[in-house]
């Protein structure tokens, strides 16, 4: 049956940075699909929180505290769930953040940060499970990229330059292992509905009907609509899909927008 190879029974999936938001709803995805769940924040009460989240959903995942951006915390971490829990199947690099300050009021510090988070980390753990994929003998990465990856705007230089560059490492990490049978694909989402874009969001808000008049789709996206991506590319099904990334946006990267 076709539908079986979408199936993630008996992977274990790490997705970075999934106490809530895109992480979450994708790590919802995999449980769904029969993934075993592990999950990783900055912080201890981060995690405490997305432990409670899990429960409520009925999912046991396993949390843990890792700063991404740290590369012995991420060593030692994947050799603690390679213990706990077993070898690591699929990696998504979901955690990331963003600095919204014009190019010219931001300090290299600053820059530095949004790179180290968004760029660096997912380096760190991507090189750091690809090993264990290898002798495994399979393997699935999945980037969290960005409309960023593709297009500019302003106050974003960092988080655009970060998401470039993460479409480019996502391409160099298939074409450097993809012989070893890993695969590594980013997904883009547009504009999507979190508790963080909620104040934009609001009916009449400039930026939301900026939004929704420049996606063909005509809303925000939800969660529930990276959900399936994710799986698709976790799963068997994208055994021959490497290098790529998904653009999961309502169409805005496909148009100018609508005439005035």
């Amino acid at each position: 049956m076709i539908l079986d190879s979408f199936s993630l029974k008996g992977k274990i999936a790490w997705i970075t940075g999934a106490s809530y938001g895109i992480g979450f709803a994708i790590a919802t995805a995999f449980y769904q699909a029969g993934a075993q769940i592990v999950f990783n924040d900055i912080n201890q009460e981060l995690v405490d929180k997305g432990l409670a989240s899990y429960a409520e959903a009925g999912i046991p995942a396993k949390g843990y505290v890792c700063d991404v951006t740290d590369e012995d915390a991420v060593k030692a971490l994947v050799e603690r769930i390679t213990e706990e829990v077993g070898v690591i199947d699929i990696l998504v690099n979901n955690a990331g953040i963003i600095r919204r300050i014009p190019m010219c009021d931001m300090s290299a510090a600053e820059f530095r940060k949004v790179i180290d988070v968004d760029l660096n980390a997912p380096f760190i753990c991507a090189k750091t499970v690809i090993p264990y994929m290898i002798k495994k003998g399979h393997g699935k990465i999945i980037n969290i990229c960005s409309m960023m990856s593709e297009l500019g705007r302003e106050t974003v230089s960092a988080y655009a330059s970060a998401k470039g560059g993460l479409k480019m490492l996502t391409r160099n990490i298939c074409a450097e292992y993809g012989e070893y049978n890993i695969q590594c694909n980013g997904i883009g989402p547009g504009y999507i509905e979190t508790p963080q874009t909620a104040p934009l969001r609001v009916p009449g808000h400039p930026f939301n009907n900026f939004i929704i008049g420049k996606t063909p789709a005509a809303r925000w996206g939800t969660t529930n609509d990276l959900m399936g991506p994710a799986v698709f590319l976790a799963s068997d099904a994208s055994n021959f899909v490497n290098g790529h990334v998904l653009y999961v946006d309502g169409g805005i990267l496909a148009s100018i927008g609508k005439q005035p």
